[in-house]
């Protein structure tokens, strides 16, 4: 049976809501002809299915032969598209700008270019007011090509004016090219690589930065400017691991938002994306008060009409709310309450399985087996770190790395001496391999290889040693994303208290919740 993500016809029915299945149905069925028919056969066949498979989808229905269904496929693909294009959707700004743009072409194929150039002056006015540079440019051009076609007698010296414009607007789009190009390149470069691991891709990072990002940059003060020139700093300070330029500069991207709110339901993506990284900044920086505020924030924008509109943006605030929440739990050292939220979590990922990508779906898991081994389940741990380990690594190489090494400490709670040597040689090979050994790491696979040969009296000393050696590799850059993916001396000091992970990481939380406190006492 074929994968059911390979059919694209499959996964458009499959994404649709009733009221667009039923809109669909109206729309096919305004002419009865034959071809009509047999699609609306072929949406309900689809629609019934649970994975697609073209065997059973004929064999039900004798009506489409298997030489027709090719055609049948492509025209019923159409006919969707078609019918969702009919739906107004009043808070897409740019099927909107579409629509006037396609009035506009319409009016000058009739001969009528004073109307015609009437709705490109309100696309351009629309365009502006709601910061779309390339709908504003569209229109400029168009309106140049009318002017030197036609006598129109719209305005005096209109030709100096409409270069002007068309000059000003090429030079922020192209500006804007760069700084998008930057940010999207260093996004991939987190994507496949994760965090610098060493001087040499420190170095890399730098000179790839320096060499892409325009000396102008900051004097444009364009939304979009502005949006992309914040995002190259983010991603490049959370490559870097300089957490305070990450903070700052995703705090500069909402505060772009909130100071043009209606941006919100422009370009919903963004907020999305900018929340979520203010959350995971407040998050490793541990400023829990404000991570609190911004997760109270996002969660109102969760219940939105902005976030409810479309399916991109109900199944982004989805993945970052929930991430935030888990995050939440991580901070209070809250681990079995947090479990709460995974079988909500497992019923979201299933429905959203046709359009969420794989990345996501790998953090999921790995913060889910860390809810599992804080609360003290090493068992359930493992079974969604297999998960990952099991899945094809061609992404996200640092969370492959620490999937494996969690899994690693996973079998060593759960006393299974007799595949822990074999899987210590497994792990390092592999972290070799993908060039992710730290010191720290380094020191890890040291003291799992003597503690086979360490009796009782031993082991709580060795694990004291161990924890004062990596302490001090907590404010390198270069060391701290082995904190950031396993709160590793934690673990050191519930194995040297003997008390569960939880209970260590609650007790933090209580003592610098107290210190807060008494700070905002004095002050």
């Amino acid at each position: 049976m074929p994968n059911r993500s390979t059919d694209e016809l499959f996964q458009l029915v499959k994404s649709l809501e009733k009221a667009e299945k039923r809109n669909f149905k109206l729309f096919a069925k305004r002419n009865t002809t034959g071809p009509d028919l047999k699609i609306i056969q072929l949406f309900d066949a689809l629609d019934k299915m649970d994975a697609y498979d073209e065997s059973l989808l004929l064999k039900k229905n004798k009506g489409i032969q298997k030489r027709q269904l090719s055609n049948l496929k492509s025209h019923l693909y159409r006919q969707i598209l078609a019918s969702l294009r009919r739906l107004k959707d009043e808070n897409n700004i740019e099927l909107e700008l579409h629509e006037f743009m396609d009035n506009a072409r319409i009016l000058y194929n009739k001969g009528l270019y004073l109307q015609s150039l009437k709705v490109l002056d309100r696309i351009k006015e629309f365009a502006r007011e709601n910061n779309q540079v390339t709908f504003c440019l569209q229109a400029l051009i168009f309106e140049k090509k009318i002017e030197a076609l036609y006598i129109t007698r719209s305005l005096e010296n209109r030709a100096e004016s409409l270069a002007r414009e068309v000059d000003e607007l090429d030079d922020r789009l192209v500006m804007i090219g760069k700084l998008s190009n930057l940010a999207l390149q260093l996004y991939g470069w987190y994507i496949r690589m994760g965090h610098a691991r060493d001087e040499k891709d420190v170095k890399a990072v730098n000179d790839f930065f320096e060499k892409n990002l325009p000396k102008d940059a900051s004097n444009y003060k364009g939304f979009y400017e502005r949006l992309y020139y914040y995002q190259s700093y983010c991603w490049y300070g959370f490559i870097l691991q300089d957490l305070l330029m990450y903070y700052r500069y995703c705090q500069k991207w909402v505060d772009l938002f909130e100071q043009e709110q209606f941006m919100k339901r422009v370009d919903s993506q963004m907020y999305i994306k900018g929340m979520h990284n203010l959350l995971n900044a407040h998050f490793m920086l541990r400023n829990y008060d404000k991570f609190n505020i911004a997760l109270h924030q996002f969660e109102n924008f969760y219940r939105s009409k902005e976030a409810n509109s479309n399916d991109n943006n109900r199944i982004q605030t989805f993945i970052y709310l929930y991430t935030g929440k888990i995050n939440k739990h991580f901070l209070e050292g809250s681990f079995s309450q947090g479990l709460k939220l995974v079988p909500h979590i497992e019923e979201k990922l299933a429905e959203y399985e046709l359009k969420l990508d794989r990345h996501r779906v790998l953090v999921f898991y790995y913060k889910i087996a860390c809810l599992y081994f804080g609360s003290g389940d090493n068992e359930k741990t493992i079974d969604y770190l297999n998960r990952i380990i099991n899945w094809k690594v061609d992404l996200r190489t640092d969370l492959q790395c620490y999937s494996r090494l969690l899994h690693l400490i996973a079998h060593y709670e759960l006393g299974n001496y007799d595949i822990l040597e074999s899987l210590i040689k497994s792990v390092y090979r592999f972290m070799a391999k993908m060039q992710n050994l730290s010191v720290v790491e380094e020191e890890i696979f040291r003291f799992l290889r003597k503690s086979f040969h360490l009796d009782k009296k031993q082991v709580r000393p060795a694990f004291a040693a161990l924890k004062e050696k990596l302490q001090k590799y907590q404010d390198n850059p270069l060391e701290s994303r082995s904190y950031m993916y396993l709160d590793i001396i934690s673990w050191l000091e519930s194995k040297i208290r003997n008390l569960p992970v939880q209970d260590i990481i609650r007790e933090k939380f209580q003592n610098s919740s107290q210190g807060r406190f008494k700070t905002k006492k004095v002050s």
